[in-house]
């Protein structure tokens, strides 16, 4: 027989035999739809093609019930192309016969183990949708369990964090072999609803720290409700993420916010900024977990940062940090200057937002160098009592270190441009009531 999908130009190279195809971006570009009805080509061609019919694994990380599965959109496609029991597909309540003997299932990854996740060996094709939820134990499960002869799988996704295992895999320096990936958004779908299209306009207008990631397919570098969502948005949309060289006659600070050596350890972060009269240049960000404090060192020196001023918060006095020595010594006897800010008090953390936000209009990003560092402060959020709808102040997660080193970078930026930096610390910071814990 003979049918007759339309499919956008973006998805072609997806027509093509792959083992991996991969198509990221953001709503209403038609991914979805694209494999769905690829999914109805491949069951209606495959007994001809290899004499039985195709086996079809649809999959996402979570589901509880058939309602969060693909099974009602290939439903959809089904009867828009007019395909039934004469064609050789019955759809049942958890299944759909194809031709041939083939059936397309669906299935939650997490539900799998070791053992279960060998009920999958002998499929054809695993459609994996909302990819950007699957975690790295159901990716490293899936793909040698989807091996017979000619066997693809396919992935949908609206990307989440570039460190997600769908991002990492399709998306990374090395691509596995056989992999086709198109990004896939709103105006390459030639059939984009007007009302959607509506949608979209009152987002960019309401919500415009959400615009890029629901319908553009970038990375969720803000969070809805984070503290400074709508701060990153502004820089973004006012140029002040791109390139800033650093400047030769303006001292450099190495702001840090200091974790330990252990593998469980809180993160180490540091920004390296540069006070250029009003201007807050921020040239570049390090985070790293579990590592002894001379990897810091050498990564700021390799950066060029040797003669950096380095700025620690209060517990770089203390003797439990480093073995028997103080990062602030170690730091001074590694050639560096070093101030200590003292503890200022309870609240530290909902001030140090504030004068965050106060400092914010002022910053200039480096875009390539400060990603992960911008990621982070996008992320820091506030934790909810959800039953009272109350704030219970900053999340603690792995945005914390990164938002807790910039809150820094905002203390300081009083001290560093007067005239007498070394001035009463009390003094200094009064300006803004702004504590540190």
């Amino acid at each position: 027989m003979r049918i007759q999908i339309e499919t956008a130009e973006v998805f072609l190279p997806l027509l093509e035999p792959s083992r991996y195809k991969g198509a990221y971006g953001g709503r209403g570009s038609g991914k979805s739809h694209f494999f769905a009805g690829l999914a109805v080509e491949d069951a209606l061609r495959y007994p001809g093609d290899h004499g039985t019919g195709i086996r079809f694994a649809c999959i996402r990380e979570v589901q509880k019930s058939l309602k969060q599965s693909a099974k009602k959109l290939v439903e959809d496609k089904l009867a828009e192309l007019r395909l039934g029991e004469a064609h050789g597909i019955k759809v049942f309540r958890e299944i759909i016969e194809l031709p041939g003997d083939g059936v397309m299932i669906f299935s939650g990854m997490q539900d799998h183990t070791a053992d279960s996740i060998k009920s999958l060996e002998g499929f054809n094709r695993a459609w994996v949708e909302e990819a950007q939820s699957l975690s790295d134990r159901s990716m490293t499960l899936l793909r040698p369990t989807i091996r017979s002869e000619g066997s693809e799988l396919w992935f949908g996704w609206n990307p989440m964090r570039a460190t997600d295992p769908v991002d990492q895999m399709l998306r990374g320096d090395r691509l596995p072999t056989g992999s086709v990936v198109v990004e896939a958004n709103w105006k390459h779908n030639p059939w984009f609803p007007k009302t959607l299209d509506q949608e979209r306009r009152d987002c960019l207008a309401i919500t415009p720290e959400r615009y890029g990631h629901i319908w553009e397919g970038e990375y969720a570098t803000v969070l809805e409700g984070a503290y400074f969502a709508k701060h990153l948005t502004e820089a973004e949309l006012h140029n002040r993420v791109a390139f800033f060289a650093r400047e030769p006659l303006n001292k450099v600070y190495a702001i840090w916010d200091i974790g330990g050596t252990s593998g469980k350890a809180d993160a180490t972060a540091i920004w390296i900024v540069q006070y250029i009269g009003d201007e807050v240049r921020v040239l570049n960000y390090y985070e790293a977990v579990g590592q002894p404090f001379d990897a810091h060192i050498n990564w700021i020196r390799a950066q060029g940062y040797g003669e950096a001023h380095c700025v620690l918060p209060h517990d770089g006095a203390k003797h439990d940090t480093v073995m028997s020595v103080t990062p602030e010594s170690y730091l001074n006897q590694a050639g560096f200057e070093v101030d200590t800010v003292p503890n200022q008090g309870k609240g530290a953390a909902l001030q140090r937002i504030e004068a965050v936000r106060l400092m914010f209009s002022h910053c200039r990003f480096n875009k390539d160098t400060t990603q992960g560092g911008r990621e982070a402060l996008g992320w820091y959020h506030e934790k909810r009592d959800a039953v009272r709808g109350i704030g219970l102040g900053p999340e603690h997660d792995w945005a914390s270190h990164a938002a807790d080193a910039f809150g820094l970078v905002a203390l300081y930026r009083k001290v560093a441009t007067k005239t007498n930096p070394n001035a009463d610390w009390d003094r200094e910071l009064e300006f803004q009531n702004v504590a540190i814990v």
